[in-house]
């Protein structure tokens, strides 16, 4: 038992205080993001109307273009670390304020009237669809940025544990508190909305931590891209511009790759969350009871992903490689949505759902993360910075816009309409990431740097 938990935990001597910092951090940023993420929707429809959602999503894509390009010139003028703090700092007020407004008499919940025009759902919802790209993303490119290939191998699974421990955190007390019925709905969710950001508040602290405790020679990343980035800014071209980020990912097939992962899995994701919410609705009598519907599934999501993450992400790694990791997440992902198109009742649903989202966040996340690793830094944080707000807000409004075609077409095609848009994207998926893996490895094995044209 002694050496399976070595085996399991061992972590290089040098590495263990980077690792656990970084797992903290991701703990605080899951834990806060978990709350805001499930409050999106139940918020969302009790304000604005559930038919607005694919509306929504479309709008969403747009709207977090300008932030994109703000973003962008904060890459080129600040360092790696405060760009993270600086964002967490930010999400964490902005939080603060909607849990005020969500309060108000006729601005937030207590107003039971859904309307297109109550403009708090909108600013709400796309507050939260910001959270994934400026936070959550922000933070993988950091981790990113100081870990190598061989180190993202042996410790992104156990780092993707920690935030799963803060997730079941997050969503058991929120579980609890909307089951309990102690609170109104009013203050349940302000109460959800205070802890949120509390947790991010956390982050900062954390990695300015992580930079005065652990050396700098331990937070070069990948040693190749480390020697490129500090030839560049002995010649003084770090500044690349707000639009170098889109063209890389336009120009180049690699990056392409990486966005392909992301679009591919967010068109399935939001075809399948629409169906959550209906159910959700279907079965609920208040806000406070869509929402602990929605924490329910996240905590067994998170409680699933944990087990992935602690047992299988690092082994599948180790053992297999990112080309065959890759190739196993389009191959799941159609086993589990075949399986839901054969027998589809409402707790089949739930658990393909809980099963896909979980293998998402524990295994294909983390594995998609280290394709980053050989990149330079304007594909780091730039190009991923447009694969993650606008690729994947693209990729939700395509799902949507099915969501809205299905609907209107009835529900005598449902299984066949679906079964057919399934299979075509896990076809094109499957392509994708073997020709994403195959390149990685190469780069890898020639210490190339992807995204570098001196």
């Amino acid at each position: 038992m002694r050496a399976k938990l070595n085996r399991l935990f061992n972590v290089e001597p040098h590495e263990r205080l980077k690792f656990f910092l970084l797992t903290a951090t991701f703990f605080f940023v899951i834990a806060s993001y978990t709350i805001t993420k499930e409050l999106k929707d139940s918020i969302f429809t009790a304000v604005v109307g559930r038919e607005y959602i694919p509306m929504a999503k479309i709008l969403a894509m747009l709207v977090l273009v300008p932030a994109i390009f703000i973003y962008s010139k904060l890459v080129d003028s600040v360092r790696r670390y405060q760009l993270l703090c600086g964002y967490s700092l930010l999400y964490g007020v902005a939080g603060l304020v909607f849990a005020f407004l969500v309060g108000h008499p006729t601005i937030g919940i207590a107003n039971t009237d859904s309307s297109p025009w109550r403009i708090f759902g909108w600013l709400f919802y796309f507050f939260i669809e910001g959270y994934s790209p400026f936070v959550v993303s922000v933070f993988w490119a950091f981790a990113n940025s100081v870990s190598d290939p061989a180190s993202a191998k042996k410790n992104y699974g156990l780092m993707v544990s920690g935030s799963k421990l803060g997730g079941m955190m997050s969503a058991g007390f929120a579980w609890m508190l909307l089951s309990s019925h102690i609170l109104s709905d009013v203050a349940n969710h302000q109460v959800l909305l205070l802890f949120s950001s509390a947790m991010v508040f956390c982050v900062p602290f954390m990695i300015l931590r992580l930079m005065k405790k652990v050396s700098g020679r331990y937070l070069h990343g990948y040693e190749a891209v480390y020697q490129v980035e500090k030839q560049k800014e002995k010649e003084g071209k770090t500044k690349t511009g707000v639009l170098s980020g889109l063209y890389m990912l336009i120009q180049n097939p690699y990056i392409l790759g990486i966005f392909s992962m992301v679009f591919f899995y967010e068109m399935i994701a939001t075809v399948l969350s629409y169906h959550r919410v209906m159910i959700a609705q279907s079965n609920a009598s208040s806000v406070s009871d869509v929402s602990s519907f929605f924490f329910q599934i996240i905590f067994v999501t998170h409680a699933v992903g944990f087990l992935i993450s602690l047992f299988g992400t690092r082994t599948l790694l180790n053992k297999l490689g990112e080309r065959i990791c890759l190739l196993l997440i389009p191959v799941i992902t159609g086993v589990l949505l075949l399986i839901f198109m054969l027998f589809y009742t409402h707790t089949v649903f739930i658990w393909v759902f809980v099963a896909l989202r979980s293998m998402h966040y524990a295994f294909s996340y983390p594995v998609r993360e280290s394709l980053y690793i050989p990149t330079v830094k304007e594909v780091k944080f730039k190009s991923k910075s447009w694969i993650d707000a606008f690729g994947s807000k693209f990729a939700k409004s395509s799902g949507s816009t099915f969501n809205s075609l299905a609907e209107g077409l009835g529900a005598n095609i449902f299984v066949t309409l679906h079964s057919f848009f399934f299979a075509v994207i896990i076809g094109f998926w499957f392509v994708a990431a073997y020709l994403l893996g195959k390149r990685f490895e190469r780069a890898v094995a020639n210490d190339e740097v992807i995204g570098f044209s001196g």
